[in-house]
């Protein structure tokens, strides 16, 4: 029997910034163009038939945000018949952590403006875009317990309270800090150095840490189990 299909591929980021004032961030762009004018979106767009869906996704960051990433894990696939208005199109979706001061931001092509949000306080999205964000969302807290992050998003020496809140903030609840900090050292990819945390007020200022990078890799790409 016969069939025919006329799908098209298209890919978005989910760019999440982490920042130790602003906490958990989405990278978000404003659509100058139908469907959804004027909607914030995750940056993303249709493949090329030159590319592949790195080359896809590196472009399409760069020309809606300006921003460049190294590396975004590829997420998940969203394919509903009706997810966009215009025709059938099935979308890869990526995601990746990052500071959002290192980059600045600059809209281009289909986006008039981008924007970090607060994961707790988006706007309505267009297409599917809220449902791929807690879908992303899901699977970084998921991660989190069994790779070590916080190497791409703290500063190069970080009191250990800075690595507590990260994590905190990342799963949505507290950590318990005498465990956290057991079990994080025991696996030898955090350094204790002999350089003190600045206070501004009264106290004791406390050791500051460092990542020993060789080791901190080495478990990422072993997919070390935290069991936080």
């Amino acid at each position: 029997m016969e069939q025919t299909q006329d799908i098209r591929l298209a890919v978005d980021a989910v760019v999440f910034g982490y920042h130790a004032e602003e906490g958990l961030q989405v990278l978000l762009i404003k659509r100058n163009i139908e469907p959804y004018q004027d909607v914030w979106a995750l940056p993303g767009g249709l493949v090329k038939n030159s590319e592949s869906l790195e080359q896809a996704i590196e472009r399409e960051l760069q020309e809606e945000t300006g921003v460049a990433i190294n590396y975004l894990e590829q997420l998940y696939s969203f394919g509903a018949p009706a997810r966009d208005p215009r025709n059938r199109v099935v979308s890869i979706a990526y995601y990746g952590l990052v500071k959002p001061e290192v980059f600045d931001l600059r809209p281009g092509t289909d986006a008039n403006a981008a924007q970090w949000y607060d994961t707790h306080a988006l706007p309505d999205l267009a297409f599917d875009h809220q449902e791929i964000i807690h879908y992303a969302l899901k699977r970084l807290k998921g991660k989190i317990v069994y790779e070590p992050i916080g190497f791409e998003l703290l500063d190069e020496l970080f009191p250990f309270s800075a690595l507590e809140k990260l994590y905190s903030v990342v799963l949505g609840q507290p950590v318990d800090r005498r465990n956290f900090k057991k079990k994080i050292m025991k696996f030898g990819f955090l350094e204790e150095t002999d350089q003190k945390q600045k206070l501004k007020g009264a106290g004791r200022p406390g050791p500051l840490f460092k990542f020993n990078k060789e080791k901190y890799f080495q478990l990422k790409k072993e997919g070390i189990n935290f069991e936080l």
